[in-house]
This record gives C-alpha cells, structure tokens and sequence, in this order.
C-alpha cells in the first residue's frame, strides 16, 4: 500500500467511471468495494470521489440524459501540461473530445482518444494528485489497452508520454509494456480478432480484490454480470466482470500478495 503524491507524467494517476444511474452506481461500487463517497468538482455534471479509509480512489459521475455513450472506466494518465499534452495528441493523430478544461481547484483534465478510438484522460494536478492509495482490495492496480495490433497505437502513446516499451519477445503473443523510469505502468495487448466488436479498442482497468472468486459472486448478486470467470494468469487469479449498466472491468488477487 503506498501513498500517492504528485504523479510522473504517463504514468495512470485516476479512474473515473461516467454512468446513467450515479445513484444506483454508487451502491454498486461501494457493496462490491467497500467505497464511500464525497462530492466532487461539478464541471461535467454530478460528480463523486470514492473513497477508502478516507483517501481517494476513483471517481464516478453522472452522463448527461441526452448522451447515449457507452458506459466504460476511463483512465487519466499525468501530465504537467494538460494544454501542450492535448497538441500532441492532436499531432500524433488522437482525438481530443473535451478540453482542456479546468476542474474547479482540483487540476485541470482532457478526455481524447488515441488514433485506434480507445477512450483516456488526461490529468494536471493542482490540487488534486489522482488516486491516494494502491495496492489494497478495491483500488486500482494496473490499467491495460485492448488494442488490435500494438505497433502503431505503442508509438503514439511512446511519443505522447515518453514511455519505454518493452515487448513480450513472442510470435504468438503481441503485448508491450510500458515503462516510465524503467518502472511497469500500464499495457497494451494486440489481441487481433478476438477485439469485441462492439467495444472495439478499450483501455482496461483491473481493481484488485481479497478473493476473486467470492467478488465475482458477490458482482452477481449485485446485478451485474460475469463476463470471464475467475481464472489463473501470470499475475494472478483474475475474472472479466460488468457492472449493472455494462461497464466493463476486470477484478484481480494479484500474485504475491
């Protein structure tokens, strides 16, 4: 468990979660994880900060009625300039849909897409750094591209946020992982054909859980739905699940821990 101060930019500093019924959500989130929840910067709409042990972990808000937008966790990677970060995004062939704007005191955010349409935020802090706590059941630990192919989405992403790539040395397997300070911060996974059609490219969160196989049944007594169940990888016993709206999410007991 460590406590986050002022993030290295590109490395993955909030979630935050824009659903229909924030109501419905919160209860939700904070049966599942153990959340509570505080207001917070209004500039999108209804807009609450969960919290664990009384420090930060994610966010979740309210779409505005008229927007039918695919329910989804979005990841916000730092930067010290949310301003000059968006120009690049721009010239290396992303999207930017929101922004930059300023979130009250709390920093100043961007919500873009990059060239393959995989949804992210962009996050300067002022007074809010991101997420405070990692590592312990029900925060975010690892945050993955579901991409068709890496090579061309891994160079925007290494020119946009200076990361190092390290691939998976593999004919069968095409994952890179990126490095900032030669320290692992997030992934991208070229799964090809097996890319759902009706999400295409996503960016994954994983929130790590005690038991894998109880907060997957818990998930579906909650109303939502298990999409993978709860299986053996290389970092732990993990399980594909959605919550009531279809946000889609992966819920992980990592390894060693």
């Amino acid at each position: 468990m460590t406590e986050a101060t002022r993030h290295t930019p590109g490395t993955p500093c909030w979630v935050s979660l824009m659903a229909h019924g924030i109501d419905a959500t919160q209860e939700f989130y904070g049966a599942l994880f153990g959340w509570e929840f505080v207001p917070g910067p209004q500039q999108l709409g209804p807009y609450v900060r969960a919290l664990l042990d009384g420090r930060e972990v994610a966010g979740i808000g309210q779409l505005p009625p008229d927007r039918h937008l695919p329910v989804a966790w979005t990841p916000y990677l730092a930067t010290n300039d949310a301003d000059e970060t968006a120009e690049t995004i721009r010239c290396c062939g992303g999207t930017v849909a929101v922004g930059p704007l300023d979130a009250g005191e709390a920093g100043r955010m961007v919500i873009c897409s990059d060239p393959t349409g995989a949804v992210f935020g962009v996050w300067q802090a002022e007074l809010h750094h991101g997420s405070a706590v990692a590592g312990s059941p029900g925060t975010p630990v690892w945050n993955e591209l579901l991409t068709y192919e890496t090579s061309v989405v891994g160079k925007f992403y290494r020119t946009v946020f200076g990361y190092e790539a390290e691939p998976v040395v593999s004919s069968d397997i095409d994952y890179l992982t990126l490095l900032i300070e030669g320290r692992p911060v997030a992934s991208l996974h070229g799964v090809g054909s097996a890319l759902p059609r009706d999400r295409g490219a996503h960016w994954m969160t994983y929130f790590e859980v005690a038991d894998t196989d109880a907060a997957a049944g818990l998930v579906t007594e909650l109303g939502g739905q298990v999409l993978q169940p709860p299986t053996e990888g290389t970092t732990g016993r993990h399980a594909l699940v959605a919550d009531p709206e279809g946000a889609v999410f992966t819920i992980v007991r990592s390894a060693g821990v």
